[in-house]
């Protein structure tokens, strides 16, 4: 046991070595934050100089690295969502698949590791699940998300307010009407086309057209009012 001023002055010597260590870490695994290796590192540190024991052989320095990075990779293992158990069964599992798979010339079933591996399905569907979604990878299949984030968000929510009233006018409307307008407007048809595509004239799709877009004037002056 180091007295009181020892031990002070042992902890601010080796702090240089939390700090290498974290930064070692740091660069095998990029995204740890080197702030909470620190302060984990902190800690092995800490417990290292108070149950040092010269007499068994290593030195301080070498025998503090071996707690502060025990420390460092406990508080790594903290944050993952996923028990150290489920990872173990998952690395057993995978170990045997591929040796299985080297010597066969062919992958092993799931239901086949499961028999070998018992528990390693579940454990690779947790696994999965406790994966973190990158910013930096493609978002899982059937998800999207908006790509333009530059606008003002007042103008977003202005412009979706006025489809939604939009929208609503147009469900007013009569159903020949709206199929014009959607046609012309919404796809980009022409008039002679929008006439061919409902089996009318190009005269009775302009007309349609023109019905419709006074209708639509009408609703929002009266709505204004």
């Amino acid at each position: 046991m180091i007295e009181t001023q020892a031990r002070e002055t042992a902890v601010r010597t080796l702090l240089p070595l939390v700090r290498r260590s974290a930064r070692r870490l740091k660069r095998l695994v990029p995204n740890l934050d080197v702030d909470d290796l620190v302060g984990d590192g902190c800690v092995g540190l800490i417990r290292a100089v108070d149950t040092f024991d010269p007499s068994r052989g290593p030195q301080l320095a070498e025998y503090a690295r071996r707690l502060i990075v025990g420390s460092m990779l406990n508080g790594v293992r903290r944050m993952d969502p996923v028990s150290e158990r489920a990872r173990r069964i998952v690395r057993d599992g995978e170990n045997q698949r591929y040796s299985l798979a080297a010597a066969r010339g062919e992958v092993p079933s799931a239901a086949e590791m499961e028999g070998r591996c018992p528990g390693y399905r579940r454990a690779l569907a947790a696994a999965h699940r406790g994966q973190p979604l990158s910013l930096d990878a493609p978002l899982p299949k059937g998800e999207s998300l908006a790509y333009d984030w530059s606008e003002d968000p007042a103008q977003i929510v202005e412009r979706r307010s006025q489809r939604a009233e939009l929208t609503a006018l147009l469900q007013r409307l009569p159903q020949r009407q709206r199929q014009v307008l959607l046609l012309h407007y919404f796809q980009e048809t022409s008039l002679r086309s929008v006439g061919r595509h409902l089996a009318i004239s190009p005269q009775r799709a302009s007309q349609l057209h023109t019905s419709a877009i006074a209708r639509l004037q009408r609703e929002v002056r009266a709505a204004a009012y």
